[in-house]
């Protein structure tokens, strides 16, 4: 005990002997309790505010739609299939009402407010959260096609503006919040195909629409999750769509990258999906739960010790830092090898 009280003395004395530093250690401290202070106040009323969470057949619409219902919230749970809403209803109490929704339908979301705007009535919507995603097609820009780029977009980007859009009413009348989930992908682009585009796109709409409706009350937070086990990022379901996309590959394409890029690719895929994913959704949901709760949310949320103590730093670098974790993660195409 006699040796760490010591090592702190020295350590305060170090910073002490010279102004500089004890003016930078006095501002972080000052700003970390400011922090802490600020996420401590709560709203209060959870039992008389409704959430409609979207993609809560799994992962972190799942989760966080049961926490919040705990909390005592009147939660209006989105699935996309009949199966995923009836099992989300068997685990939480009678409070928790679940509605059929496909992102990318327009008539779908809009049976979706009208049921919403009849539990709510002349409250108003407390909290709408964007979570539906999808992750496939990934893969090199040139296996894809324009349709591969349009299916991820249609959920992750042009859905959540959609719902957004049609939900907006019913959220400024509550001066309410709106969590858009991005990604740390949304800052760094580590894969082809549509899903980087995407969560970018939700990055720039979100700080628009935060600005926009920062004049009614309504606060915007964006969510953005590390690598987590999820259904989005399901190892076989990304590898049998690389399979798809490599099999209709002309010849000449596949022969740039060479006979064993693909399997290549996948077994990296495989190890760093099962060294980087964590199986922790909470530490998603915690943020998600914050950014309804708080009275004064934060703007942005990265969940996940990855993300915090790697993703998001890495973004701020140099784009050749980057660059080179990438290819230091990925294989290499026969072509370039040959280079």
């Amino acid at each position: 005990m006699g040796s760490t009280d010591g090592g702190c003395g020295c350590f305060l004395e170090v910073i002490l002997s010279y102004p500089t530093l004890s003016f930078i250690f006095l501002l972080t401290a000052v700003a970390a309790i400011r922090r802490y202070i600020r996420d401590s106040h709560k709203v209060d009323g959870f039992r008389d505010k409704h959430v409609f969470i979207t993609g809560c057949d799994s992962g972190f619409g799942n989760l966080l739609a049961r926490q919040l219902d705990r909390k005592g919230f009147q939660v209006i749970a989105a699935c996309l299939t009949e199966k995923g809403a009836a099992d989300l209803r068997a685990a939480a109490s009678t409070r928790l009402k679940t509605v059929l929704l496909n992102v990318t339908d327009s008539e779908s979301i809009r049976k979706a407010v009208e049921f919403v705007r009849g539990e709510v009535k002349e409250r108003g919507l407390w909290g709408l959260v964007n979570n539906a995603g999808r992750a496939t097609p990934i893969g090199p820009t040139d296996w894809m096609e324009l349709e591969d780029f349009t299916k991820v977009l249609d959920v992750n980007l042009i859905g959540l503006i959609d719902v957004t859009l049609q939900f907006i009413p019913l959220l400024k009348k509550a001066r309410g919040r709106v969590v858009n989930v991005a990604s740390i992908l949304g800052r760094l682009n580590l894969v082809g195909g549509g899903y980087c585009p995407s969560k970018w796109g939700v990055e720039a709409f979100s700080d628009s629409l935060r600005k926009d409706m920062s004049h009614f009350g309504v606060k915007v937070s964006i969510i953005e999750p590390g690598f987590f086990k999820t259904a989005v990022t399901s190892v076989d379901v990304i590898n049998a769509d690389m399979r798809r996309l490599w099999t209709r590959l002309p010849q000449n394409v596949k022969n740039s990258y060479g006979v064993t890029y693909l399997d290549d690719y996948m077994k990296v895929q495989d190890f760093s999906m099962r060294v980087l994913c964590c199986a922790d959704l909470s530490k998603v949901t915690w943020c998600m739960e914050h950014a309804l709760t708080a009275r004064f949310p934060r703007t942005r949320y990265g969940a996940g010790w990855d993300a915090k103590l790697f993703w998001i730093p890495l973004s701020y670098l140099p784009s050749f830092v980057a660059d080179f974790v990438v290819t230091t993660l990925l294989p290499s195409p026969q072509e370039a090898k040959n280079n």
